[in-house]
């Protein structure tokens, strides 16, 4: 939480855009052909249940506050912990400015659901942000697993987890 707050505080104007920069509409129609690739494997989660939670992060409220800094790919194999912290972040190639949501993934991805309210907390995330932010994990999740579910396991799994983490924490 540190770290992404951190980041938006950086006074270094006129950055590029980040990869993950304009806002979550951009991802729908790669959001959705991913869902339909999904659909045409044997995982076990239900593409309706998927498009669902994907519609609702998309209705929430656009970030209309100024473009910050962001890493816009906080996946777990680019935080490295040392103990039981943060010892670095590593992967800087989608750094730029856009919204603070797309630094708010490891919530899903990395963290367990218990904490999840106090890195909310911690990271000040209204809740149009938190919902936009459950969004961009889902879809970088349901982008990634029929892409790599046969050539990288690692990826594999932690999209799996992403998935069933968010539409899980739908019900809370």
């Amino acid at each position: 939480a540190r770290f992404a707050l951190a980041f938006r505080t950086v006074d270094l104007p006129g950055g590029p855009p980040a990869h993950r920069g304009e806002p979550l509409i951009a991802e729908d129609e790669e959001m959705r052909a991913a869902i339909e690739a999904l659909r045409r494997t044997d995982e076990p989660f239900d593409a309706d249940e998927i498009t669902d939670a994907w519609e609702e992060a998309l209705a929430a409220p656009r970030w209309t506050g100024p473009p910050c800094w962001t890493h816009s790919d906080l996946m777990p194999s680019n935080v490295l912990l040392s103990g039981d912290r943060l010892g670095a972040v590593i992967d800087f190639g989608t750094v730029g400015m856009g919204e603070p949501a797309t630094d708010l993934i490891p919530a899903w991805n990395l963290l367990p659901a218990a904490v999840r309210p106090a890195y909310r907390e911690a990271v000040g995330a209204d809740d149009a942000t938190w919902a936009r932010s459950r969004g961009w994990a889902l879809s970088m999740a349901v982008i990634q697993l029929p892409y790599y579910r046969r050539t990288n396991a690692v990826i594999s799994a932690n999209a799996r987890h992403v998935i069933r983490e968010v539409l899980a924490s739908r019900a809370q």
